[in-house]
């Protein structure tokens, strides 16, 4: 009988399905500790159940590079500062008087920072579909000519569009677009390139779409071997007028796009709207006066005395799954900067910054562990602890917008997760739940592996399968 018990003992001892989820992810993570891509990096993890209950834990106040994980905070802020019903509004007003279906005066757009003017993640947003409820608003208010100016007012924002964070080399390219208070197709553009022949041969650029409102555009691309991919980097800088290109692209192939980030959006969208007012024959004599020029020359915007129409965005929950899910940088500095200016009256990135971590402080989240520059993750200048993570998403789960939250978190590892990756950097943050039904909260962190050594994000998920 003694022996029988011994070996049902010995037998607990090695299965491990006896194993508690605490002891599964310290022997996981240690497997992990030992392999040579983290000889030089730290990792982190903090792991809790859905009540908060600490389950695992390593690292979890250091302050580490959070990329994109940290998109969590400035969501979650956002849904509960605006509320998930908020929608950004563009104003379309006039001073002056009509007669005769003329505007004697001038016709004023007026921008809030809406992130998806213009976009075509919905069809209400799409180019073709703005530009249309502007003229037949205008059409509708009885104007047909204009004598005056047509102002765009962005001035709601800083004129500053990129948050001090962000690098040389991702400000030209489509995710280092910079946000102003009248965004225009996500402040995007797309380079259509020929390569050459043979490899070393220079590219040649086909056009831009939409046509860049820049003088020169210098191309030092070369052509690569077949499908090794995009190795472009784009440069722009904020209202410059000269760009160039450099990298690779491979060839073998008709053509190749990449995307590259407006100088400034206010004049892509005056672009298109010039060019949508004379198909639709509204007679301009009136000349387009962006709120940056006025700024220039210190003088006032002028406000509207009339409002026509005004243009709604999607909610913002809805603004938020896209946020999350293709993990937009302009959505998130928007959303930052729109905290900051029904604050105070400016949409500027440091203010958005003071108040996000104002409220997370509030909800129990020390903000010191939340030294951030931007809100979305892109500067390598952030640093955020898992236990901030872990928390924050610990808040959220009481929230009635909570589940629209979770909806827009990405699947990976077939767990709801917000990923994060620049410069030797991976992390992933967010909710699973067990075979077993039981739920868990967690953050991982894993700051300056050796990227030359492979994708470190299978291994990453085998520490995470413990969960499983």
């Amino acid at each position: 009988m003694r022996n029988f018990f011994l070996l049902i003992f010995i037998a607990c001892c090695f299965n491990p399905s006896a194993q508690t989820i605490s002891q599964k992810i310290s022997n996981a993570i240690n497997i992990f500790l030992k392999d040579d891509q983290l000889k030089h990096a730290i990792v982190s993890l903090y792991v809790t159940d859905e009540n908060g209950n600490k389950i695992f834990a390593l690292n979890e106040q250091y302050g580490l590079a959070p990329a994109s994980t940290q998109k969590i905070f400035t969501s979650i802020a956002a849904l509960s500062l605006l509320g998930k019903d908020f929608s950004y509004k563009t104003e379309i007003g006039y001073n002056g008087n009509i007669s005769n279906k003329i505007l004697n005066g001038d016709l004023i757009i007026k921008g809030y920072g809406d992130p998806t003017f213009g976009s075509w993640r919905y069809s209400k947003t799409q180019p073709d579909s703005v530009l249309n409820f502007i003229i037949i608003s205008i059409k509708n208010a009885g104007i047909e000519k204009i004598n005056g100016n047509i102002i765009l007012d962005d001035g709601a924002f800083s004129y500053q569009p990129t948050p001090g964070g962000y690098i040389w080399e991702d400000m030209g390219n489509y995710y280092g677009s910079g946000s102003w208070a009248i965004n225009w197709r996500e402040n995007q553009y797309d380079l259509i390139i020929k390569p050459g022949k043979n490899i070393g041969d220079t590219s040649t650029i086909i056009k831009t779409n939409p046509t860049l409102a820049v003088n020169d555009y210098s191309n030092f691309i070369i052509t690569a071997e077949e499908n090794s991919g995009d190795n472009t980097i784009l440069y722009l800088p904020p209202y410059s007028t000269t760009a160039f290109a450099e990298g690779t692209i491979p060839k073998g192939v008709k053509d190749f796009t990449v995307s590259g980030a407006v100088a400034y959006a206010v004049d892509q969208f005056k672009a298109e709207l010039d060019s949508s007012f004379k198909k639709n024959m509204i007679d301009l004599s009136a000349t387009f006066i962006t709120g940056a020029s006025l700024e220039r020359q210190h003088i006032k915007i002028p406000s509207a005395q009339q409002n026509i129409a005004t243009y709604t965005s999607p909610t913002l929950d809805s603004i938020v799954y896209w946020f999350l899910q293709k993990s937009i940088n302009l959505y998130g500095e928007c959303l930052l900067k729109t905290i900051a200016y029904q604050k105070n009256g400016l949409g500027s990135t440091d203010v958005g910054v003071n108040e996000v971590k104002k409220f997370w402080q509030q909800n129990g989240v020390d903000s010191s562990s939340i030294n951030v520059s931007d809100g979305s993750g892109l500067s390598p200048q952030n640093r955020v602890t898992t236990y901030a993570l872990v928390n924050a998403l610990l808040y959220a789960q009481k929230q009635n917008w909570f589940q629209s939250f979770y909806n827009a978190l990405p699947v990976y590892n077939n767990m709801k997760l917000k990923s994060g990756t620049i410069n030797s950097v991976r992390c992933f943050a967010g909710y699973h739940t067990a075979a077993n039904g039981k739920k868990y909260v967690l953050g991982m962190m894993v700051n300056n592996y050796d990227a030359d050594k492979g994708n470190i994000t299978p291994k990453i998920f085998k520490v995470l399968d413990a969960l499983k």
